[in-house]
């Protein structure tokens, strides 16, 4: 334990949920480096946010880039920490080559399907049994509209059984990871279904997905806790486990553009004080199907809200201030 600012001991996070689940961050080199000790403290499961992505990893055709994530792994080696794998097949962080030939025209589904596997069996295999779960294949269902799956260079050039090659090419690579379906908007009711949908089908062609990472990106007002019970016991259906995977609760609404607060507010501190408590009640409440839950950052003197989706805008969503101490919202979870 560390003593606060007025002197409380802060508890490992991690500690007070090693009956519950995992608690993880997403952390890059910069984080990573700065806050060792910190992230070291308070978290027992890793995933990096961008430095396993496709573009970053391989972004030329047949030269990979692992270094950073190397640094990753090598740091959760010698701190006893899980890694959670992020992310294998996006419509984002994907270099165009992948879709092209060697003339700059659309790249036939054989070749993408051999460079998807390519991929996967470089970067699975090489960090085989040291990743306990990959998100496989991330944010391929659309928010809204008759269409269920998104429109992306993957499935334009595979088919709609790009997902399944994704989850095949993975398995192959390293049977024993658990392999992950990860999307946003994960609670909201016409999403949910769509995502439902899409891994039910899935499951029912015995490919091998093992659960939904649910991301978490929640507001103060949005989603409803019975909107996220809902989802959770949907999903739960399945017979897969849950990750809660990217989790921040942003101060502003995604529509509220205001750009004149310089620290939040008295009410927005104690709706997030609220609103972190009812989520960690809820989780604690299904960890019979949750086993990790991962903030998308580590303290509020980083995280990908700045800027977005307002330029120019700081937000504070996490559970520890941009000095790395607790907020008030820690301790209620703490004193549950």
């Amino acid at each position: 334990m560390t003593k606060h600012a007025d002197q409380r001991e802060i508890p490992a996070l991690f500690n007070v949920f090693e009956n519950d689940f995992l608690i993880g961050a997403a952390v890059n080199p910069m984080t990573l480096q700065a806050q060792k000790e910190f992230i070291n403290t308070h978290f027992n499961s890793l995933t990096s946010e961008n430095n396993m992505k496709f573009e970053n990893l391989q972004p030329e055709e047949g030269r990979f880039t692992f270094e950073q994530a190397d640094e990753l792994m090598a740091f959760a080696k010698q701190n006893g920490k899980t890694v959670r794998g992020h992310t294998l097949v996006w419509h984002n962080q994907t270099p165009q080559w992948v879709f092209q030939n060697k003339n700059g025209g659309r790249a036939d589904r054989q070749l993408v399907l051999d460079r998807m596997k390519d991929h996967i069996d470089t970067v699975v295999g090489r960090y085989k049994g040291q990743i306990q779960s990959w998100d496989v294949v991330n944010e391929a269902v659309t928010d809204s509209g008759d269409r269920r799956l998104r429109e992306s260079n993957w499935q334009e050039t595979i088919g709609d059984d790009f997902m399944e090659k994704a989850f095949e090419y993975a398995h192959l690579a390293d049977p024993d990871a658990e392999l992950f379906y990860n999307d946003y908007n994960e609670s909201d009711p016409e999403k949910r279904e769509k995502i439902y949908t899409t891994v039910k089908e899935l499951v029912e062609k015995d490919v091998p997905i093992h659960g939904i990472g649910l991301q978490a990106h929640w507001s103060l007002h949005h989603p409803t806790l019975d909107h996220i019970r809902a989802a959770i016991e949907r999903y739960a259906s399945l017979g897969l486990k849950l990750h809660i995977t990217e989790m921040d609760v942003s101060v502003f609404a995604f529509d509220d553009k205001r750009t004149d607060l310089t620290a939040m507010t008295a009410e927005m501190a104690q709706q997030q004080i609220e609103r972190y408590h009812q989520f960690f009640e809820c989780f604690r409440e299904y960890s019979d199907v949750i086993s990790s839950v991962t903030f998308w950052g580590v303290a509020d003197n980083y995280t990908w809200l700045d800027d977005f989706p307002v330029q120019g805008r700081k937000n504070w969503p996490l559970l520890f201030d941009q000095d790395l101490q607790p907020k008030e919202s820690f301790w209620k979870l703490v004193n549950r």
